[in-house]
């Protein structure tokens, strides 16, 4: 008897094993994803974007939801469109890229009156619960506005207002991590709202010191540590970046070494590194804020001649970086030690080269999505040149990468290759 019951306690140890070890199996952990292989284009868009009125409505950026899935647009028509990212039961992507015609047509579209400034996505949004399906922007001459991602209703406003008692417009917005306050960036200050306190309550602090120290001109980008350190940093067109403390808003920091106004910040994952791009300069900077005397390295992209915001992005894992430029690539950099590792092509035919604007990579998927197009001025009515946009330019994309255990055929399908073995 006492073998029989050792063996069915060793049976009912084996059991709870399985069962303590059967949640990490199933626990999700995002691909590392195979840069050397270039990646399939799985969705286009570009034929929406294009109306009589405005033939040349280029973009101004891509950002992915924070649950993935869907995807908001920027254009120069002062329109947000959302793109729904379609399920797919087998795992794989499917094409649905055509050359005549846009994979499929926008959600939502929602129409600012004004030119876009800014824009974000509430960091808990999720398409489960549609009390969290917001995002912010801001544009010229109107207060910051929370839209609706699911019925493009207005949900409220943030109003600040100037000395002269009129509303003033910021230039940069962004969500602080507990999703609780809204910070906006405005000519040498910031204000907070408080998102559940729609109207013109705000707190305002200055970015500029009595003995004239700190961070001067207009406020263009902010960007929160993901680590809970209570950190920010805020980017001018003075071509200076700031690091405060959340809480008091302590400058803690200012960065000098930008060559043109900076117009994008974010810091890595682990929040011991600061990414910084500005307009006409075609580096961007990493700065260890652990040690902020020198540059650590210089990741290169062609922006010398545009004042166009480039977005770039970091991945998941956060080993990669992501930027687009003016020579219709995405060059993709390792951020360990900011060697290029590879670039393809997103907005780039034979006769024309546009400016990737926007670069997105899904939060858990190894996919990514692409805007691009840039200002075009009018030609005179006797010139030869055909000036008609193709289906590369001023469009939007989503990428499919091929990673570890899958490959990516020339369908553009993903198919495991690992269990056939």
């Amino acid at each position: 008897m006492g073998e029989e019951e050792e063996d069915q306690q060793t049976n009912l140890d084996t059991e709870a094993a399985e069962i303590t070890e059967q949640p990490a199996d199933q626990a999700y952990s995002w691909p590392v994803i195979r840069f050397d292989v270039q990646p399939y284009r799985t969705y286009h868009f570009y034929q929406q974007f294009r109306t009589p009125s405005n033939p040349n409505n280029f973009h101004k950026g891509v950002k992915w939801s924070p649950d993935g899935s869907c995807f908001l647009t920027c254009s120069d028509d002062n329109t947000f469109r959302i793109f729904p990212l379609p399920d797919n039961e087998s795992g794989g992507y499917a094409n649905s890229c055509s050359a005549d015609a846009d994979s499929y047509t926008a959600d939502l579209v929602v129409t600012e009156g004004e030119s876009v400034y800014d824009y974000c996505w509430y960091p808990y949004m999720s398409a489960l619960d549609t009390c969290t399906c917001v995002f912010a922007s801001t544009t010229r001459d109107h207060p910051i506005h929370l839209w609706d991602a699911t019925s493009g209703q207005l949900r409220c406003t943030y109003r600040a207002y100037d000395a002269m008692d009129e509303i003033t417009a910021a230039f940069s917005v962004a969500f602080n991590p507990t999703g609780a306050k809204i910070y906006a960036g405005y000519n040498k200050s910031i204000r907070v709202f408080d998102v559940h306190r729609p109207g013109r309550d705000f707190g305002q602090h200055s970015t500029l010191q009595g003995n004239k120290e700190g961070q001067a001109g207009i406020i263009s980008s902010i960007a929160f540590s993901p680590s809970h350190t209570g950190m920010l940093a805020t980017g001018s067109y003075s071509q200076t970046t700031a690091i405060y403390r959340e809480d008091n808003m302590e400058l803690l920091y200012v960065l000098h070494g930008q060559e043109g106004g900076v117009t994008h910040v974010q810091f890595s994952k682990d929040g011991n590194y600061l990414y910084t791009g500005g307009r006409k300069d075609p580096y961007i900077l990493c700065w260890d804020i652990r040690k902020t005397v020198d540059i650590v390295f210089k990741l290169y992209r062609s922006s010398e001649t545009t004042n166009q915001r480039i977005q770039f992005d970091i991945e998941p894992l956060g080993q990669k970086l992501g930027t687009g430029g003016q020579d219709g690539l995405v060059h993709i950099y390792e951020l360990q030690t900011g060697q290029w590792v590879s670039c393809f092509q997103a907005a780039l035919d034979v006769f024309h080269t546009d400016t990737v604007s926007g670069f997105s990579f899904h939060p858990f998927l190894p996919m990514a999505a692409s805007s691009s197009g840039h200002r075009r001025f009018g030609i005179l009515d006797d010139s030869d040149r055909d000036f008609s946009l193709t289906g590369d330019e001023n469009c939007a994309a989503v990428w499919s990468f091929s990673y570890a255990g899958w490959n990516l055929e020339d369908r553009g399908v993903q198919r495991r290759v690992d269990s056939e073995k």
